[in-house]
């Protein structure tokens, strides 16, 4: 019996040897492999998803960060003194692809630099054909009193992007 009952404990000893030797180093393999190709498509953004150096050309200060969410939101900054006059926020905004292109919309709000109160509610509108790291396009600004009546515009800027990349 005790000969028995050893050589079922030296089976068992064997068996979770040898899985724990051969088995668990190759599915620890399988996860890992599987993990660097996930940080690899990580690193390559699909379409307009992704941070972007943009230029506005007719805009008060002509260079630009656009930040473009896979969940359709996206942001837009550049340096508050860029405009000597009024002083505007950060825009956030929307997009969505329609016909082949980004089409979308970024709000930001300005204030006077001098007495600090409201100016307007800046709402630009873009429309943008994108080519792999790059992009082309065009933007109109619309500006509204607190009213939501137009002040000015449409003020159109071609806008030229330039997709953020790791070295």
């Amino acid at each position: 019996m005790f000969l028995r009952n050893s050589g079922r404990k030296a089976a068992a000893h064997f068996s979770w040897n040898w899985a724990r030797s051969i088995i668990l180093p190759g599915a620890v393999a399988l996860v890992v492999a599987g993990t660097s190709v996930n940080a690899e498509d990580a690193a390559k953004p699909a379409g307009i998803v992704g941070t972007w150096v943009v230029k506005a050309a007719d805009a008060p200060f002509t260079h630009h960060m656009f930040v473009f969410n896979a969940d359709g939101t996206m942001q837009q900054a550049n340096p508050d003194s860029g405009n000597p006059d009024n002083s505007d926020s950060d825009g956030k905004g929307i997009w969505a692809e329609k016909d082949g292109k980004v089409i979308g919309k970024f709000v930001e709000v300005t204030a006077d630099r001098k007495t600090h109160k409201f100016v307007s509610r800046g709402e630009i509108s873009y429309e943008i054909d994108l080519a792999g790291d790059a992009f082309t396009g065009t933007a109109a600004a619309h500006f509204y009193d607190a009213d939501d009546k137009l002040l000015r515009g449409p003020l159109p800027t071609p806008l030229e992007g330039k997709r953020v990349t790791l070295p």
